[in-house]
């Protein structure tokens, strides 16, 4: 099984093991907030962020939309309480950007809570919310998120995306951990999420198609699936992606029978809740790597016009 099919049968697993296991996405009511009531919404806007990927690119089958839309309603109206939770999250840390976050992707879906939208809005007037404390790469993203709900950047991406690690294009060689992550997230926030290749600036894309056949194989040697799966999203996000095979291979071999794929090496021990909170993130990468790869894939086969 090789290219576009093995692709999509990576895609068809993750969602099939993220439905089976939709209990999972759960959020911690009691929890003390200084433990961090709002952490658990991270899951459910990762997500949001996948779906939508996944119906802007055209390219899943009836199976695969039908799960995502499942899953969709299932947490908004399940787990979120139709957005309630979301608007009990914004009064908890009052601004705190996560719920704007999340809810983003959602609207952007079709969902809908006017309370969030108003807050949001009186947020983004306040200094306490451009002042947050964050990393350069996830203030690069609270600015692609404010445009994409209608709002002014607080700090416009340019000047956001100046401070990242990508644009400072680091030695190829210190690029591990955290900091790969910061790269392939920067990617992300500049192209939509895959949607738009060409708001990769032409310096950095250059960057990246050059060390990016590098970190495949080195991430592919370490059984780094978690990363091997973004770094494979961040391939499909450049202007010319190479949908390397044997990386693909070896991604794909890593996925379990029943559709997860495990962060690190093997798949976890533990209980239920444990290992979903190990392996969603993962499980939810290869389905947007492989809704992204496959897009890529089909429009290499297309007949040039």
């Amino acid at each position: 099984m090789t290219g576009a099919r093995l692709m999509h049968t990576v895609g068809v697993r993750a969602l099939e093991w993220l439905w089976a296991h939709r209990d999972g996405f759960r959020l911690e009511t009691d929890v003390d907030p200084e433990v961090g009531f709002l952490e658990r919404f991270k899951p459910l806007g990762e997500l949001a962020l996948v779906c939508t990927v996944l119906f802007r690119e055209g390219v899943a089958g009836s199976r695969q939309r039908e799960l995502a839309r499942s899953l969709l309603d299932h947490v908004w109206r399940d787990t979120l309480d139709g957005g309630r939770m979301l608007d009990r999250g914004q009064r908890t840390e009052p601004f705190s950007p996560i719920p704007f976050e999340v809810y983003l992707p959602f609207r952007e879906l079709g969902y809908s809570r006017p309370e969030i939208e108003r807050t949001t809005a009186l947020n983004h007037r306040l200094e306490s919310w451009s002042a947050f404390e964050t990393t350069p790469t996830r203030r690069l993203g609270l600015s692609a998120f404010q445009r994409r709900f209608g709002l002014t950047p607080r700090t416009a991406e340019a000047e956001a995306y100046r401070a990242t690690w990508l644009a400072r294009r680091p030695e190829p060689w210190t690029v591990e951990g955290h900091t790969a992550y910061d790269i392939t997230h920067a990617v992300f926030h500049l192209t939509d999420w895959g949607e738009h290749p060409e708001g990769l600036p032409a310096d950095a894309a250059d960057y990246l198609a050059l060390w990016l056949p590098v970190w495949l194989d080195d991430w592919l040697d370490l059984q780094r699936w978690d990363l091997l799966g973004e770094l494979l999203v961040v391939d499909a996000c450049l202007p010319r992606p190479t949908l390397d095979g044997r990386a693909w291979e070896g991604f794909a071999a890593a996925q379990q029978p029943d559709g997860a794929m495990p962060a690190v090496r093997t798949m976890p021990e533990g209980e239920r809740d444990e290992v979903f909170d190990m392996v969603y993130h993962p499980t939810l990468v290869a389905a947007f790597a492989s809704t992204l790869a496959l897009s890529r894939a089909l429009s290499e086969l297309a007949p040039a016009s």
